[in-house]
């Protein structure tokens, strides 16, 4: 056997997102968001986006992996991040808001409004002041510390802080992640990771040898686009522009850079144009409009 890495997007959303095995998504959910045995465990539920494979031109804009809404009415984003890129935190908040808002129809319901939970998988440590890999975030009041606004849940799974081996995994959450983080790196399904069935089911999804050749050249081109972009991102740390970037990046688009700053986010760009980088990341990176990288 050889497993696809569930990392890569593509492959994430076909074991996660097909409407015809969600057995294997609500056992993910409700355990990673530790329902089992609450009066909160998923016992149905629709997924709104189902797998398709993508268009390969089209794979760089692939953002949500899956939108899934529970019998109560509960909306869950999953996504897997693999690239730590600048604003990350407010795009978050971004898609859970506008996922929220758009519940609504012109009649302005508000109590009709459901809640809706982000599941972050970070393929890098984002929090860096926490030592968990698991960490929830809530709207509560500074003083009382009273969980009032509970319409917006955050989760997120920084994989590198996992660092567990098949031995020390303790419950089906820990499986989960393991299989997250390290399923396309095994050959074989391990004993340990054959309960429950869900997981299985999973191992076989992820199995190669049932992919459609469609379906594994868009997962060979995620992946291609993925190391070029991680590579892109590591190079532009690299140059020391990263750090200086942070700093104005919010004027730079609102009054241009400054001279020296802009100078700076030109070589970095003709630099990232050379290695083959694509023109929204070269943008993303060093605030550049698309147009300025276009005449380089």
């Amino acid at each position: 056997m050889k497993f696809v890495d569930p990392k890569n997007d593509v492959a994430f959303k076909k074991i996660f997102g097909d409407e015809n095995k969600k057995r294997i998504l609500i056992s993910f959910l409700n355990n990673i968001l530790d329902y089992v045995g609450t009066n909160k465990e998923i016992i149905d539920i629709t997924i709104e986006n189902p797998f398709q494979a993508p268009r390969l031109e089209g794979l760089k804009y692939s953002i949500l992996d899956i939108k899934a809404a529970d019998k109560r009415g509960i909306h869950y984003i999953i996504e897997m991040q693999v690239i730590h890129v600048e604003g990350m935190d407010k795009r978050v908040l971004y898609y859970i808001s506008k996922a929220y808002s758009q519940q609504l129809d012109k009649s302005e319901d508000y109590p009709k409004l459901n809640q809706v939970i982000f599941i972050g998988f970070l393929d890098f440590i984002f929090f860096k002041n926490n030592p968990h890999y698991a960490s929830r975030h809530l709207i509560l009041d500074e003083n009382t510390k009273e969980h009032h606004f509970k319409d917006f849940e955050l989760y997120f799974i920084e994989l590198p802080k996992f660092n567990k081996n098949l031995e020390q995994l303790t419950d089906v959450k820990d499986k989960w992640i393991y299989f997250v983080k390290n399923a396309g790196d095994m050959k074989v399904i391990p004993e340990e990771m054959k309960d429950p069935g869900e997981i299985y089911e999973a191992f076989e999804v992820a199995d190669q040898y049932t992919w459609s050749r469609e379906e594994l050249d868009a997962y060979d081109a995620k992946g291609i686009f993925i190391a070029d972009q991680r590579q892109g991102y590591l190079f532009a740390q690299k140059t020391g522009y990263a750090e200086g970037h942070a700093e104005g990046h919010a004027e730079g688009h609102a009054e241009g850079h400054t001279e020296g700053s802009r100078a700076k986010a030109l070589e970095v760009a003709r630099k990232l144009k050379e290695k083959g980088m694509d023109t929204d990341f070269i943008s993303d990176a060093t605030g550049l409009e698309k147009k300025v990288i276009l005449t380089l």
